[in-house]
C-alpha cells in the first residue's frame, strides 16, 4: 500500500513530520521489535572503548561471559543499538563472551553525525576484535550484516565464524523510499531525533557501498551461516542467493531458511540464531 504524500513539504507540523518519517523509515527496516528483558537490566555490563585514529571516537559496548572463551560480536541495524541484544547479553551462549556495541552515530558511541561508510563502521567492529588469539564470532543484523562480512573480508585470518541474519547485501535489491528524499532535506533533518536522521543517511548511501563490497566477499575464508527469514518483507530473502554466490572463499556457507519468519529475527528466532552461533564455530564446518 503506498503511502500518503502531503501536498506541501514547507510547514508540516513537528508531530506530523516526524510521524511521515517514521513511517517511511519503518518501510525500510528502521522501526524493529525490542528484546524480551529490559535494556536497563544490561547497563551495568556497559563499558567504553576508545577507537583510535582516522576514526578518533569512544564506542559503548556491553559485554558480558567467559572472558576466556571465544568472542561473539554483535552488530545491530540501523537505527538500532546495543540493548537491542539485552536477551543474548543478559544470556550469553555458554562458554563464549558476548560484546555487542553501539555502532558509531547510535546510541552512546559517537559520533553525534552518521558514518555511512562501510570502512568506518568496520573499523569500530575490529576495534572490539581480542588479540590474545582467541576465536571471534561476527554476528550482524540487517545493516550490519554487510559490516560484518566487511570485517570478515578484510580480517579472514581473524575471523573464525560469521552469521549473516537478514543481511542486506544484493545492491539491486536496495531502493530509497520517497520521504527519505525529504528526511535529507535540511530543514527536515534538523528536526529529526538522532537515530533516524543517521539511520536515514546510511539507508541512502547503502546501495553504492554494497557495491563496492560485493568484490571483496570472495575474500571471506571463515564458515558462513545465513539466517533469513522467508517473509522477511524489509530485507528480501532474494539477498540469500546473491550471498550463496560470492562467498566463494568460505571454507564453508550454510543457510537456515526459517518458514513463516520477518525481518526481526534477533527476538522472533532467538533459538535459531543460537544455533547459527554454535554452527559457525564449528571446526567440522
Amino acid at each position: 500500500m503506498p503511502l500518503p504524500l502531503s501536498s506541501r513539504i514547507h510547514a508540516p507540523p513537528r508531530g506530523h513530520l516526524w510521524s511521515a518519517l517514521g513511517v517511511a523509515l519503518a518501510a525500510v527496516g528502521c522501526a524493529p521489535p525490542g528484546p524480551r528483558a529490559a535494556s536497563s537490566l544490561v547497563e551495568p555490563m556497559r563499558t567504553s572503548v576508545v577507537v583510535p585514529a582516522p576514526l578518533n571516537l569512544t564506542l559503548s559496548v556491553l559485554r558480558s561471559g567467559d572472558t576466556c572463551g571465544p568472542r561473539l560480536i554483535l552488530v545491530h541495524g540501523t537505527p538500532g543499538t546495543a540493548a537491542s541484544w539485552a536477551d543474548y547479553v543478559l544470556a550469553p551462549p555458554q562458554g563464549l563472551e558476548v560484546m555487542a556495541l553501539d555502532r558509531p552515530g547510535f546510541g552512546l558511541s559517537g559520533p553525534a553525525g552518521a558514518l555511512p561508510r562501510m570502512a568506518d563502521q568496520a573499523a569500530a567492529v575490529r576495534a572490539l576484535l581480542p588479540d590474545d588469539g582467541r576465536k571471534v564470532v561476527l554476528l550482524g543484523h540487517s545493516w550490519g550484516g554487510p559490516v560484518v562480512a566487511r570485517v570478515a573480508a578484510d580480517e579472514p585470518q581473524r575471523i573464525a565464524g560469521l552469521v549473516l541474519v537478514a543481511a542486506s547485501l544484493a545492491p539491486e535489491l536496495e531502493s530509497i523510499h520517497p520521504l527519505q528524499h525529504m528526511g535529507a532535506w535540511a530543514p527536515v533533518r534538523g528536526l529529526l531525533p538522532r537515530s533516524l536522521r543517521n539511520a536515514n543517511t546510511e539507508l541512502m548511501a547503502l546501495k553504492p557501498e554494497l557495491q563496492a563490497l560485493a568484490p571483496d566477499l570472495r575474500r571471506i575464508t571463515a564458515p558462513v551461516v545465513i539466517v533469513h527469514g522467508t517473509e522477511d518483507d524489509l530485507v528480501p530473502v532474494a539477498n540469500v542467493p546473491y550471498a550463496q554466490a560470492r562467498l566463494t572463499g568460505a571454507r564453508c556457507v550454510k543457510t537456515m531458511l526459517l518458514p513463516g519468519r520477518n525481518h526481526f529475527l534477533p527476538w522472533n528466532s532467538q533459538a535459531e540464531l543460537r544455533d547459527a552461533v554454535r554452527m559457525a564455530l564449528d571446526a567440522a564446518c
